[in-house]
């Protein structure tokens, strides 16, 4: 089965995102686990966490289908050891919370050498904090997502995510989350059956299909190859329909969270049938 769902809002407290999600006929979900503008936030309450539990367990979700993403304020491959230790402490917390709410992935972007680094060396950077935060946490995988390659960004290659996983120590830990509108704009033609076919036997060439866990379902304003990162609604952009059509019937993405991060929440739910309705 298609988990397709959306990155729903966590207002009044995290245990309303699996409510969100059901309201939209989400068969998965993505969510902050708190302020995804503030680096820390106060602690979960037992109330809280409880709460999640229960609405997790009525609606039906199960870990495997929730794909938590951390705060954008976060850059794990910040060649300044002060401001990395911040995001690396915030990221730390980010794992806690998912443990807490007995959630199983991470999803982060891998992180910026913000012009002060090389690409190699903001990677290695990049694996050396993932392999800090892996030993001070258990239970949560980190979910390294492709980018657009816009401004410092790396991760923007199969090649990157690919080193950084060969330096991450704990193989077990770390997974791949692939945006459909990062990989279109970083120069992964998707825009027919054929196209998609080859990025992906070049994504299993390079990472390998073990290592995707989750897929973001975007359209993109952005031309092809611009490293520019900017969504659009499903069919509204750039990329056509082609690639969405062939994830929804690729048994390959069963059982996994495809979660949309479209710029109009209020066609989530429509959004959400009608990728349904392209599946064969």
């Amino acid at each position: 089965m298609k988990r397709v769902g959306a990155h729903v809002s966590t207002t009044g407290g995290v245990q309303n995102a699996p409510l969100n999600a059901q309201a939209i006929g989400a068969k998965a979900f993505a969510l902050f686990t708190k302020n995804q503008r503030q680096w820390f936030s106060k602690p979960y309450d037992k109330t809280t966490i409880d709460a999640f539990h229960k609405n997790m367990k009525e609606t039906g979700y199960k870990p495997e289908h929730v794909l938590p993403h951390d705060s954008y304020l976060i850059n794990l491959g910040n060649p300044d050891k002060d401001k990395r230790k911040k995001s690396l402490d915030s990221f730390i917390d980010e794992l806690t919370r998912c443990h807490q709410l007995g959630l199983i992935y991470l999803n982060t972007h891998p992180g910026s050498h913000v012009k002060e680094a090389t690409e190699e060396k903001c990677i290695s950077i990049i694996a050396d904090s993932v392999n800090t935060a892996l030993e001070k946490t258990s239970g949560v995988t980190v979910v390294l997502e492709n980018t657009a390659g816009q401004g410092s960004n790396v991760g923007y290659t199969f090649e990157h995510l690919a080193e950084m996983i060969d330096q991450i120590e704990d193989k077990s830990r770390v997974g791949v989350c692939f945006d459909t509108c990062h990989a279109y704009a970083a120069g992964y033609d998707l825009r027919t059956r054929e196209s998609c076919k080859k990025v992906f036997k070049e994504f299993e060439k390079i990472i390998g299909m073990k290592y995707l866990k989750g897929i973001h379902l975007n359209d993109a304003k952005s031309d092809y190859d611009s490293h520019v990162d900017r969504h659009h609604s499903i069919g509204k952009g750039t990329l056509g329909l082609e690639v969405f059509k062939f994830l929804m019937n690729d048994p390959r993405f069963d059982e996994m969270p495809m979660i949309l991060e479209t710029i109009d929440d209020t066609l989530w739910a429509e959004e959400i049938q009608l990728l349904y309705s392209l599946v064969k």
